[in-house]
């Protein structure tokens, strides 16, 4: 999952510095993995629809893979803003060919205007999806799934909760190749996207102040957590509507727009009943073995950062990197995997 979500808002800064390092390391690692990718095949097909990883969203198929690293810097929505380097890894396995985990772990950067940084790690994430549907004549994918974050296995000075959150998620994927073919290229459009309703372990949390001996207690709201993206596959088409002779770079991009927002819904008494989120304009490279991908991260308005901030990500496909070994599911058969490219 791959998501890999993004968990507060964007930022700017001399935290650039960091993200130009680690853009350079997923360059380099991207130029390695380059010099062997020739006929391997792709993981999430429905048809003749590839679709990709998505950076802050998930995509509609359990697979074996890996992301690492994504990266987020941003300023994130708390008042005044902190500025935030999110540094995370994702890695997802198939115990069979429907049925699959993934675990993913952040390490956080905070920097405060005039206070001190703190740094740590999230709380530790783990996902159990079962894929429901793959319908390839109609390019339509259905996962579910059950998100938990484990409360107390975080740095709470970066924010981690001590309570964990339950979040259960429908997960879909459609591909618009089954329009008549008159409809022309915009049969290359697909629409991927997420609806979860998140749920605390905990209704509440008790802080006592020493200094004036005061007892407060904080409800811990339940949230609608959703997103989509909406992404137009170079790759589809040259393969299944019209080869226009662009350069093979060109080929391999997948442009993308995704948008993700939490709105509190219950056990929100006393508390703004704002919903927050980010609208994410970028691009993806896919390739044979892996694929890179970059966006821009926008807050949808005060509450969810302030400025503009970037998200990058390398993602590994391990199912068709070592198909044979950890690139398969641990009981069962997988389905013959196809090619990303003609």
């Amino acid at each position: 999952m791959c998501s890999e979500t993004v968990s507060s808002q964007p930022e700017r800064g001399r935290n650039a510095r960091v993200c130009g390092i680690v853009l350079q390391s997923i360059a380099a690692a991207a130029g390695m993995l380059w010099l062997g990718a020739s006929d391997a095949l792709a993981h999430c097909f429905v048809g003749g629809r590839f679709f990709p990883a998505t950076l802050a969203t998930d995509d509609p198929c359990v697979a074996d893979e890996m992301s690492l690293p994504t990266v987020a810097i941003f300023k994130n929505g708390d008042d005044p803003s902190a500025r935030e380097i999110d540094i995370s890894g994702e890695f997802s396995k198939r115990i069979t060919e429907n049925f699959g985990i993934s675990v993913g772990e952040t390490w956080t950067h905070l920097r405060p205007p005039g206070g001190p940084n703190a740094s740590g790690f999230q709380n530790l994430d783990t996902a159990f999806q079962y894929q429901l549907l793959k319908d390839a004549p109609h390019e339509l994918a259905l996962l579910a799934g059950v998100v938990v974050e484990w409360g107390g296995t975080g740095a709470q000075q970066v924010g981690a909760d001590r309570f964990s959150t339950i979040t259960p998620t429908f997960y879909f994927g459609k591909g618009f190749g089954d329009l008549p073919d008159s409809t022309g290229w915009i049969r290359a459009f697909a629409l991927t996207g997420q609806v979860g309703y998140s749920i605390p372990t905990s209704s509440s949390m008790t802080s006592f102040d020493p200094d004036s001996g005061m007892i407060t207690v904080t409800p811990n709201p339940r949230f609608l957590v959703y997103g989509t993206s909406l992404q137009y596959s170079m790759p589809y088409l040259k393969s299944n509507i019209v080869d226009l002779q662009l350069p093979d770079f060109i080929n391999h991009l997948i442009p993308i727009v995704e948008a993700q927002f939490t709105t509190p819904v219950a056990n929100n008494f006393g508390m703004p009943w704002v919903t927050t989120g980010t609208v994410n304009p970028g691009v993806i490279w896919v390739g044979a073995y892996f694929q890179v991908g970059l966006e821009a991260i926008v807050p949808i308005n005060r509450a969810s950062g302030t400025g503009v901030g970037v998200l990058a990500q390398l993602h590994l496909y391990l199912d068709d990197m070592f198909p044979t070994t950890i690139g398969k599911p641990l009981f069962g058969t997988a389905a013959p995997p196809q090619k990303p490219f003609p």
